[in-house]
């Protein structure tokens, strides 16, 4: 024991049974030891966490950082920064913006040149399910994707070198390769047809409100693309992740099949559980995003399924863009949330300190059950002897309201500006690194390393 590279001690520690004063002994960025009194030498540092709530580090697995080529609306050092001043210690990048996106294996190298040496916190990427690529799935499983992403309804964009939405013959023959390789397809779940009907309409009546938007994209174009994607799952045998839900009523759904014994797994955002049609009536284009935000009766019936346990993941798909590009007409902006620095002061705020949920459920969405969904478990996911080192210390009593200059993004825009939070990350740590402490701001180090998925077929870089 006294080999210890660092032990934080007195720290109110998260696990996944419970809450417990522990020391945590860390050695070659692994927890070594947890005990309630460790005893070591006197050469070996000591992180004082008394007072302080510490959670295994959050795992956010939607996040869009837009590189390459687009690093400019929000590149991997930024991003990941952000990231790191919130308390999460792992992202997986999403296949979309970049250009190209990650639809095909040089892409992916494209990626990866990006990103290599360029983030504070480790990173996973998800590949793409796109018409034509269906083929190239398997290349992209080898190297070392989490997972693939595909969206039922128009992503948006421009130019020929686009991520586009899948036809259900794309789908169909997607999930059948995809179930094949032993992953995961996330899918956004919003029907195209009912979507772009009601849009059509809504331009051609001159309505171009945040409500008027809101109402192009109806809780029923959620449930029908989620029920159709369960079918074809049914039908292939395809692991299903539905990203970003925004009803209880597709949340009932998904846990009717989940039920009847079929692999899908549930995520929600926070500004679903935390806005509502009146702050995007308010906020304008920067609370824009789809699907949209609902009414503040919708939100109350998303906290029931949370507190009934049916979310299995809670992600910030963090979305950014430059500011002149969330301005002006509100069918026209572009649609994304910035939100990863404040996701888990959000849920510890809303969640724990507002409406009482237990920390280790929180922990359970925010990171064990990511970790596990993504084949990133037990290195991640949780505070346990042998896991990585990646550890939010958050002071639940330091209450703070966010200021723009708090934002570490590269465009310091968020919905969540002015927002009074009752907590705070107080520093995080990543593979036993402190890679962020408050007051201070994050390291000069890029310690970050690339996650392969635990299963993957092939060779590739592993962190």
């Amino acid at each position: 024991m006294n080999q210890l590279d660092l032990i934080i001690r007195k720290g109110k520690v998260v696990q996944q049974d419970a809450c417990r004063q522990l020391d945590i002994g860390i050695r070659n960025g692994k927890i070594a030891a947890l005990s309630e009194n460790l005893v070591v030498s006197e050469e070996t540092p000591v992180y004082d966490a008394e007072g302080l709530t510490i959670l295994p580090g959050m795992i956010d697995a939607h996040v869009h950082f837009n590189e390459p080529a687009l690093g400019h609306w929000e590149g991997f050092v930024t991003g990941s920064a952000s990231l790191a001043a919130g308390g999460c210690t792992t992202y997986i990048d999403m296949p979309l913006n970049g250009v190209p996106p990650t639809v095909r294996l040089s892409a992916l190298e494209m990626k990866l040149n990006s990103a290599e040496g360029q983030s504070h916190v480790d990173y996973a990427l998800w590949g793409g399910l796109v018409p034509g690529n269906v083929g190239e799935l398997e290349g992209l499983a080898q190297a070392g994707v989490i997972g693939f992403k595909a969206f039922m309804s128009c992503p948006g964009g421009e130019g020929e070198d686009i991520f586009t939405e899948v036809d259900d013959e794309t789908l169909v023959n997607g999930m059948k390769e995809i179930a094949r390789l032993g992953l995961v397809l996330a899918l956004h779940a919003e029907s195209e047809e009912i979507v772009s009907k009601l849009t059509a309409e809504a331009v051609q009546a001159g309505k171009r409100s945040a409500l008027d938007f809101i109402a192009t994209r109806p809780i029923a174009a959620e449930v029908e693309a989620v029920s159709r994607a369960l079918d074809y799952a049914e039908m292939t045998g395809c692991m299903l992740h539905f990203v970003h839900i925004s009803s209880a009523e597709a949340v009932q759904v998904i846990a009717k099949a989940k039920a009847q014994g079929m692999d899908v797994t549930v995520e929600t955002c926070p500004h679903y559980l935390t806005l509502t049609n009146v702050e995007v009536e308010r906020l304008g284009p920067v609370a824009k995003c789809a699907p949209p935000i609902r009414s503040v009766e919708d939100q109350a019936s998303l906290w029931e399924e949370l507190k009934a346990g049916r979310f299995d993941i809670i992600a910030s798909d963090h979305s950014p863009s430059p500011k002149h590009m969330k301005q002006g007409d509100f069918f026209a902006a572009w649609g994304g949330i910035s939100g990863a620095q404040s996701t888990l002061e959000l849920m510890l705020d809303e969640g724990h300190l507002r409406r009482e949920v237990p920390l280790t459920e929180l922990a359970r969405m925010l990171a064990l059950e990511p970790a596990k969904r993504f084949g990133l478990y037990p290195r991640k996911g949780e505070i346990a002897i042998g896991a990585d080192a990646d550890l939010a210390l958050v002071d639940l009593a330091a209450g703070y309201t966010l200021q723009e200059s708090d934002l570490l993004y590269r465009h310091k825009q968020s919905p969540y500006v002015g927002k009074a939070f009752g907590c705070s990350v107080k520093s995080t740590f990543l593979r036993g690194v402190n890679v962020y402490e408050r007051g201070v701001g994050v390291g000069a180090a890029l310690e970050g390393a690339w996650l392969r998925h635990s299963a993957s077929i092939g060779g590739g870089l592993d962190g």
